[in-house]
């Protein structure tokens, strides 16, 4: 016989499943914003007594989401000051705009940048103006922007701050940005290398421009994109300070979110600073307005409802059954994790599905000996679910935005073309990255 509170117990973990199915479900099939599907799932799970509310305002992680809305603001003021189309102007430059060369030195100033900022924000800045020089160039864009979403979820994987996925496993773990920089940098420049060689053999040997038309690319002057000089060097003060910032946090006691945080506040005050009333009120409004508030809503309702479903215990039993699957060796679990997270996290996602993994890992620590223990475990993650975004167009949140512009440019990035090329290319760099973990880790 049951008793009372197993029955109970077993009621509330079936309802957060069902609950929980229903709005991944929901949430993959694109038709209502998916925003609003986690906040409305959050508010089922308090409201049908799998959480009450005090529970679900633990569940959300306010590291993760303070890092996001610092650093979305002081990108949106950075990008005021023209920096990221210089850079991208600057790049097509200095390979005399050879159509191929363009390609690579838009990828590695894309892989450079979503590992210092994030991959979303970073594909904001760079697409726009890949498109105008694919325009100028008159050579096809759609292999520069596949380029660019590869390109921004590889370098993404490289640090704390790159990818969400980072941002969530480092928070909830305590993992620094070093610790980050230190364990995937080296994997990250092995498969953004290996990653071009194909693209150059798909589309790369075939790209041609016209003379004039690299004339007329070389004629840009990269200076003209500074349109705020004062801003640039207060911008690019703030980022310094706060990558440093990051390094230290471990050593200062830091929160990752608390320098973000105060570094968005430093540079409004230096940008508004002077300025009356009014005026700042509107360039702080801007900034804020920057923000991509659907991200954030949908990272606080999805904390609850991953929170609510591990309230139940059903993740402690599912790392229960993994293990068991794997015999408890540490070899094996690191390996199923790995490539799982790389092929769901091409399906859904990779955002949704790491906040599910992440208790899910945590609950197998008494198996491996303790938090230390389960180190390749989150690297293992990491790599799958970063990388594993690139393998469909809705893998990650990044390449979603890059087909956003590509469509408002006549170029549309179809789903099933892109995946043709992309899932092969993103299981070649989860090969390498299983070699890399068997050769470090385990």
């Amino acid at each position: 016989m049951h008793s009372s509170e197993d029955i109970a117990f077993s009621g509330s973990m079936w309802l957060a499943t069902l609950l929980f199915v229903i709005t991944y479900a929901v949430i993959m099939s694109e038709k209502i914003n998916r925003a609003i599907v986690a906040l409305v799932a959050a508010g089922l799970m308090i409201g049908l007594g799998i959480l009450n509310q005090e529970a679900a305002i633990r569940g959300i992680d306010f590291n993760t989401i303070g890092l996001l809305i610092g650093m979305m603001v002081i990108v949106a003021v950075t990008r005021q000051s023209g920096v990221f189309q210089f850079m991208a102007i600057w790049s097509a430059k200095k390979v005399q705009a050879q159509p191929w060369g363009v390609l690579v030195m838009l990828s590695l100033v894309t892989a450079v940048a979503s590992a210092l900022l994030d991959n979303v924000t970073t594909v904001l800045l760079v697409a726009p103006v890949t498109l105008l020089i694919t325009e100028e160039l008159r050579v096809k864009a759609y292999p520069y922007l596949f380029a660019l979403i590869f390109a921004s979820n590889i370098g993404g994987t490289a640090t704390l701050i790159g990818d969400p996925p980072n941002i969530m496993i480092g928070s909830a773990t305590g993992l620094t940005f070093n610790d980050f920089a230190y364990n995937l940098t080296p994997i990250v420049l092995v498969v953004m290398a290996v990653t071009l060689a194909p693209i150059y053999f798909i589309w790369g040997r075939h790209l041609r421009a016209a003379p004039e038309d690299r004339q007329r690319v070389m004629e840009f002057n990269e200076f003209d994109a500074i349109t705020d000089v004062r801003l640039l060097k207060q911008s690019l003060s703030v980022i310094g300070a706060v990558i440093a910032g990051f390094m230290l946090a471990h050593y200062l006691g830091l929160e990752a979110a608390t320098v973000a945080m105060t570094g968005a506040a430093v540079l409004l005050l230096l940008a508004n600073f002077g300025h009356d009333p009014e005026h700042q009120s509107k360039h702080v409004l801007e900034a804020f307005n920057e923000v991509e508030w659907i991200t954030i809503f949908f990272f606080v309702g999805l904390f609850i409802v991953v929170h609510g479903l591990d309230s139940t215990g059903l993740l402690r039993l599912l790392a229960d059954k993994m293990l068991a699957l794997t015999g408890g060796d540490l070899n094996a679990t690191a390996m199923v994790i790995l490539w799982s997270s790389a092929v769901l996290s091409a399906v859904v996602d990779n955002i949704p599905f790491v906040a599910t993994m992440i208790p899910l890992i945590k609950a197998m620590a008494p198996q491996f000996g303790g938090p230390e223990g389960l180190m390749p475990l989150w690297w293992a993650l990491s790599l799958g679910a970063c990388l594993g975004g690139n393998g469909t167009l809705v893998g990650a949140s990044a390449n979603l935005v890059v087909a956003g512009f590509a469509e408002r440019a006549g170029q549309p990035i179809r789903f099933i073309r892109y995946t043709l090329v992309a899932f092969p290319l993103m299981l070649l760099s989860i090969a390498i990255s299983m070699v890399y973990l068997e050769m470090r880790y385990l």
